[in-house]
């Protein structure tokens, strides 16, 4: 049967560029907004909000900052200083990082993941047609933004390599299987109704009823994974992509077939996935208690697949291996938020962006939060510690300014939540390129441009609803 093949470029193909042609290295690209940001240390002035406990919950007093004057400048030797602090704080998601590649690489070396996408591949005709492709492409997209709807989004981590799976069976790059699952759960995640980390915590300083207002987040939602899927399907399979492990199904589609061993792994690894989901919404479960199950699920494979000891731990340790690069980025990354606050110039800037929309109009005032929230994302990436410190400046003056409640929890939402998708400060989207093999180099100009048409539509739909009383 013939295939596709992956869209790759060898090093024969590869014209070599002086370092000033070519994009960063993502190491080299986070370090420059390192630096950047240390200089504006010196620039913005250290301030605070006072704070209040409110049900456990630390939360901004409207009305209260103050500079703060008794500062002395951060020394250059407090950059690097950083760097391992910022790798310390970030260990959660370096280990998941670790531990989930070391699974896969478990879960790969079986044959039972490949077998299953063999199977399935062939069950829908991929390889057929250009039709059937983009059949498994839009679906996909749409399955993987189910889950960052309904799961979150480091919850989703696991079902990244399936998506380069899936690419591959379908005759496409890494790069679209990466593209496809982490910008699903991405946007999913970003916009969904129901996320308890960004709309529950907003919607509870709002005072409004959990989870109201679904119907605009969910057009938003739909509209933004078809738009997705459209520039998957149009743009994305047709970009050259330079793979140095490039996956390759083994074998033609129609000669896979699953064994009982097969459906013993698969099986052992679905029920690791509804545990986890279950432990995520009925215990509250995180990275940490993810990273456990990670760990349990590729010892239990690896025994059920006939691997000793000796030969579990050789491939744990190869899949760590290979996604070790991934796991600096993001421990340099969360060095970023080290220094803004060893200045303690974050409430500054909160302060500063959210007094700009003093005086506009309302469907204006909706879409500049949007992008404020945005810059703010950059520097506190923790989308339910955003909502804490924001959102109680922003809900009064919603009230001041005559823009609902709702709306401006939707452009909390918005701006929170699409930006994760590119900043170099969230760890979830890097742990989760680092485990599809992607850097954060090749990502960027892959996910910016559908980025840009995904925002002018929510901003489209934030002023319609400002307009018709939402």
């Amino acid at each position: 049967m013939s295939q596709q093949q992956p869209h790759s470029r060898t090093g024969a193909n590869v014209t070599r560029r002086g370092w000033f042609r070519e994009f960063p290295d993502p190491m080299v690209l986070i370090f420059m907004v390192l630096v950047a940001v240390y200089l504006l240390t010196f620039i913005i002035p250290a301030g605070e909000f006072a704070r209040e406990l409110v049900d456990g919950r630390s939360r901004v007093i409207s009305g209260s900052f103050q500079l703060i004057t008794e500062t002395a400048p951060l020394h250059v030797f407090e950059l690097f200083l950083a760097i391992p602090q910022g790798m310390i704080n970030a260990a959660p998601f370096l280990f998941i990082v670790f531990i989930a590649g070391g699974l896969f690489h478990v879960l790969q070396s079986t044959g039972a993941l490949e077998n299953l996408v063999g199977v399935a591949a062939n069950k829908v005709g991929a390889g057929n047609s250009i039709r059937s492709r983009n059949l498994i492409i839009v679906l996909g997209t749409f399955i993987y933004g189910f889950f960052g709807v309904a799961v979150g989004g480091e919850n989703n981590i696991a079902l990244v390599p399936v998506g380069v799976l899936i690419a591959s069976a379908i005759g496409c790059s890494r790069l679209v299987g990466v593209t496809m699952a982490v910008g699903g759960i991405g946007i999913g995640f970003a916009l969904s109704p129901i996320s308890p980390y960004t709309v529950g915590v907003a919607q509870s300083i709002g005072e409004l009823p959990l989870f109201s207002g679904w119907e605009l987040r969910i057009l938003m939602v739909l509209a933004s994974l078809a738009m997705l899927s459209a520039y998957l399907c149009l743009r994305v399979v047709k970009l050259e992509f330079h793979d140095d492990q490039p996956v390759e199904m083994s074998k033609s589609l129609h000669e896979y077939r699953l064994s009982r061993q097969d459906l013993i792994i698969l099986g052992i690894f679905l029920t690791g996935l509804v545990t986890l989901v279950t432990g995520v919404f009925t215990h509250g479960w995180y990275i940490k208690e993810i990273t456990a199950i990670f760990l349990m699920m590729a010892i239990v494979i690896g025994f059920a697949a006939g691997m000793s000891a000796h030969q579990l731990v050789k491939r744990m340790m190869e899949g760590a291996a290979s996604v070790t690069s991934g796991a600096l980025v993001i421990g340099l990354a969360a060095s970023i938020p080290v220094i803004l606050q060893d200045a303690q110039i974050i409430d500054t800037i909160v302060k500063s962006l959210s007094s700009i929309m003093e005086g506009m109009p309302v469907a204006l005032a909706a879409v500049v939060t949007s992008i404020i929230q945005g810059v703010i994302n950059l520097f506190i990436p923790s989308g339910s510690a955003q909502a804490l410190i924001t959102m109680p400046i922003l809900i009064p003056l919603a009230d001041l300014i005559g823009m609902s409640r709702q709306l401006m929890v939707s452009a909390f939402q918005i701006g929170d939540g699409l930006t994760n998708l590119f900043i170099p400060t969230a760890g979830g989207i890097l742990a989760m390129l680092a485990l599809g093999r992607v850097s954060y180099a090749q990502w960027l100009p892959v996910i910016v441009p559908i980025m840009v048409p995904i925002y002018a539509l929510c901003w489209v739909m934030m002023v319609a609803a400002a307009y018709l009383g939402y």
